[in-house]
C-alpha cells in the first residue's frame, strides 16, 4: 500500500470517492459531482490535507482531515467497497498516527449513527463514542405537551 498527500488536482479523484461515501453511509448530502469536486478543491487550497490510499496505482482510498488546536478532525474516511475488510482501512489509520497526526493525542470523527458498520470500524481501531448530535425538523414536529 503507498499514501500520499492529495493536492487541489486530485479534486475529481476525491470528489468521485466522497460521492461514493455519500451514497455507503446514507448521507443526506444533496451535491453533485461537479459542486463535490469544487467544494474539495476548495478545501484542499485551504484548511484540510488528505491522503490517498494506493494499491498498484488505483487509489482505493482517502482520508480528509484538518487540524484544530486540541486534535485533528478527520472529515472522510473512505476505502472502496471491494477493498473493505482486508485491513487497508486499519493500516491506513496506523500510517496516519506514525506519519501525519505525530503531534496529536486526539483524534475526532463524526459517524452518522446510522451507520453501524462505521461505528464498529472506528470502535475497533480505538474511538470511543463521544457525544451524539441530535436534531429536529421543525416542519414535522410534533406538538409538546
Amino acid at each position: 500500500m503507498n499514501y500520499r498527500f492529495a493536492t487541489p488536482n486530485d479534486a475529481d479523484v476525491l470528489a468521485k470517492l466522497n460521492q461514493q461515501l455519500i451514497r455507503d453511509e446514507g448521507h443526506r448530502n444533496p451535491m453533485n459531482l461537479a459542486q463535490l469536486t469544487e467544494r474539495m478543491r476548495n478545501w484542499l487550497a485551504n484548511e484540510y490535507q488528505s491522503v490517498l490510499f494506493e494499491e498498484d496505482q488505483e487509489v482505493v482510498g482517502y482520508a480528509l482531515f484538518r487540524s484544530e488546536p486540541e486534535y485533528v478532525l478527520i472529515r472522510h474516511f473512505f476505502v472502496l467497497a471491494v477493498y473493505r475488510r482486508h485491513g487497508i482501512g486499519r493500516n491506513a489509520i496506523e500510517w496516519l498516527r506514525e506519519h501525519v497526526w505525530t503531534d496529536r493525542s486526539r483524534l475526532r470523527i463524526e459517524v452518522l449513527v446510522g451507520n453501524m458498520t462505521g461505528c464498529a470500524f472506528w470502535r475497533s481501531v480505538g474511538f470511543n463514542d463521544y457525544c451524539l448530535t441530535m436534531e429536529a425538523n421543525v416542519n414535522n414536529q410534533r406538538k409538546i405537551s
